[in-house]
């Protein structure tokens, strides 16, 4: 299925409608992005790699971080070989977010209420 210009972002428009409307934090987009970058590929991974990938300054993506912590949607785990190092790993509620907001594209792109197809996760704190 080729989708246009306006039927890609009227795709996404329903989804990020959906999601705002829901109990699920309201993430900003370089935090989605973080998070999506940390559950869906392969790590391990560091402020210094997630920059380099999502081509962003290093204090921004800590910024992301520490919200994404809060939220209980990754940790921090100090590398044992070297203490210096900081990895990232994902934890069972940000995957859960991540599943919930498939699940809000996937209800946009079948013309559903993304709404109602999607569980709601609870609002932990503010993603502000």
């Amino acid at each position: 299925m080729e989708l246009s210009e306006r039927d890609g972002l009227e795709l996404w428009r329903r989804a990020v409608t959906a999601s705002v409307r829901s109990e699920a934090p309201d993430l900003t987009a370089r935090q989605q992005a973080i998070l999506m970058t940390i559950c869906l590929s392969a790590g391990p991974h560091t402020v210094r790699g997630l920059a380099e990938q999502l081509n962003i300054a290093k204090p921004a993506v800590t910024r992301a971080l520490d919200t994404l912590e809060r939220l209980d949607f990754i940790r921090r785990v100090r590398d044992e070989a070297d203490l210096r190092n900081i990895f990232l790993e994902r934890k069972p509620e940000g995957t859960a977010y991540l599943r919930a907001f498939a699940g809000l594209i996937m209800a946009a792109a079948a013309g559903k209420d993304a709404e109602a197809a999607a569980a709601k996760p609870s609002r932990k704190a503010s993603a502000a």
